[in-house]
């Protein structure tokens, strides 16, 4: 069996070149044209799939090579754009940048050409003319396998300027551009530093939609672009689509969703869905306590410590989730969700805000960022995900710490041994006691299904002893 799945790769020479803001202009004016458009961010960032997601009116799926390997990504991809009229895959940083100085794994590269997907490069060519063949010949010559349909010219500074830069591309025989957008024609996206802005409604409204829309449709040729997407080649697909709606419940999760908790790959949650998991979202910062009839509750990443007053001040919520542990169900907490569930948050001047206090330390925000990377973690001991030996991968990004060791009061133990990509270094993680799991690694459980397996396995455990009991 064979897909038809029209797709592009929104790809740039670098990071800032305006990646975000051409993919979200691209797909608002998709949208508005009636096409469904499924959006995909490659890599483990969090932020960027949750503007595509409210552009698209659709989840946004990461694709993350180093993390998932290549069978997840094409199965991932095969399931989720045959939903779809058309595919829109935002890179990330520059096309060929990964987690190899010297290859294309965990690069947008890695992930246009296993999907064999036409690319549209970005560049920034403020103060370019001519230059711009030669920039643009690099690339497409760098690897083979990639084929750079199209240029998208940000920051552009007149129509003239914008000739001339085609001009150049055409007298190398090199790839035509689609868009010529001039400076200030994008609507600004809020500053992303540090990671503090959360994408909502709010923040990226319909009136910004509008604009984007507009913006790519006078300043570029979207029929040029959806013919592109159009040509990339049929795609084989044995897999038969699982219909989660099928699925018997055997489990509730709670899942941590509102702006202090919304980091989560949509593929882990579908996967727990699809072992029988019913996930019921709730509100850390606005509900009084954790929904009834749970049998575990999973905290996320995301801004605890934008929200840490407000958090610190639900008292109600913060007891429902003690008394949670106390009744010795299953809580995961991962990044945000290990600040919650500390003793609290120390911000960056000083102040403290208490919190859960399940683990037996707090957390401190800090200056610099304490990690950004890929990671590999072995199960060390018996886990809500496994059994000594088993493996997954995730991503760290954080700028806080944990002050001290939880397994100095001798009642919780190390759960993982994580080996970072880039020290290749070993360090002891994943804080558990009893059936509390807390770790600053964000996992990718679904490209491991017998991590998944295992975690639900034990929820529903927990239920039927206690019909039993």
């Amino acid at each position: 069996m064979s897909l038809t799945c029209p797709r592009i790769v929104v790809a740039g020479t670098n990071s800032g070149v305006g990646k975000t803001s051409v993919t979200l202009a691209l797909v608002s004016a998709l949208k508005k044209r009636g096409l469904r458009v499924q959006t995909f961010k490659v890599g483990p960032d969090y932020l960027d799939p949750t503007y595509l997601a409210i552009a698209s009116d659709r989840p946004c799926y990461n694709l993350d090579g180093w993390m998932t390997g290549e069978d997840y990504v094409k199965r991932l991809f095969k399931a989720k754009a045959s939903e779809a009229d058309i595919s829109i895959i935002e890179g990330v940083m520059g096309l060929y940048d990964g987690s190899d100085p010297v290859g294309c794994e965990g690069s947008t590269a890695e992930i246009a050409s296993w999907l064999q997907a036409p690319t549209l490069l970005v560049i920034n060519a403020h103060g370019m003319s001519r230059s711009v063949g030669a920039l643009v010949k690099g690339y497409t010559d760098f690897e083979p396998d990639i084929n750079i349909a199209g240029i998208v010219a940000n920051q552009v500074g007149s129509e003239r300027h914008g000739d001339w830069l085609a001009e150049s591309l055409k007298s190398f025989r090199l790839p035509n551009i689609v868009a010529a957008l001039p400076r200030g024609s994008l609507p600004g996206l809020p500053s992303r530093h540090l990671g503090l802005v959360s994408a909502d409604s709010q923040i990226l409204s319909h009136h910004i939609l509008d604009d984007l829309a507009h913006a790519m449709e006078k300043h570029g040729s979207v029929d040029d672009i959806v013919n592109l997407a159009g040509s990339a080649p049929q795609i084989s697909s044995t897999a038969q689509k699982q219909r989660l709606k099928d699925v018997e419940t055997i489990a509730r999760l709670g899942v941590a969703r509102d702006p202090a908790f919304h980091f989560y790959y949509q593929d882990n949650l579908e996967a727990f869905a699809s072992e029988g998991c019913e996930l019921q979202e709730f509100s850390p910062l606005k509900d009084r306590s954790l929904p009834e009839g749970l049998d575990g509750v999973y905290f996320g990443g995301g801004y605890p410590e934008e929200y840490a007053d407000e958090l610190s001040r639900n008292q109600e919520m913060i007891h429902s989730v003690r008394s949670f542990a106390r009744a010795g169900r299953t809580i995961y907490g991962e990044c945000g969700g290990l600040m919650y569930l500390s003793q609290g948050i120390e911000s960056r001047n000083g102040d403290k805000f208490e919190l859960v206090g399940l683990l037996p330390n707090w957390t401190r925000m800090l200056t610099r960022r304490k990690s950004l990377g890929y990671v590999e973690v072995t199960l060390t001991g018996k886990s809500l995900f496994g059994v000594p030996g088993q493996q997954f991968r995730g991503h760290e990004f954080h700028y806080s710490e944990l002050i001290g060791n939880p397994v100095q009061d001798g009642q919780w133990n190390m759960a993982y041994r994580v080996r970072r990509r880039r020290a290749n270094l070993d360090q002891l993680e994943g804080f558990q006691r009893d059936k509390t799991l807390v770790s600053y690694v964000h996992g990718h459980f679904a490209s491991k299904p017998e991590l998944v397996k295992h975690f639900v396995d034990m929820l529903t455990k927990a239920r039927n002893h206690e019909k039993q009991g």
